[in-house]
């Protein structure tokens, strides 16, 4: 797992409202839970599962990343 690649793409969602509004409600965390636990491999599973969820999310984020998809789930599983 690559930690770094998961925080980004964890920054990614929270930068989009609708996303971010959509992760909350998906995952159950608040924000207060996000930071302090965004460095966590179970966070960096919700980022995977969250993005494996909707393949257009996953697809615009991994383009904003600029790696691949299978890339971006690859490294944060």
């Amino acid at each position: 797992m690559d930690p770094t690649l998961a925080l980004q793409a964890l920054a990614a969602i929270i930068a989009d409202e609708p996303l971010r509004d959509r992760f909350l409600a998906l995952t159950g965390f608040d924000p207060a839970t996000i930071r302090a636990r965004a460095g966590e491999p179970d966070m960096a599973e919700a980022v995977a599962d969250f993005l494996a969820g909707h393949e257009p999310d996953l697809v615009r984020i991994a383009a904003q990343l600029g790696v691949t998809p299978d890339h971006l789930i690859g490294m944060v599983r």
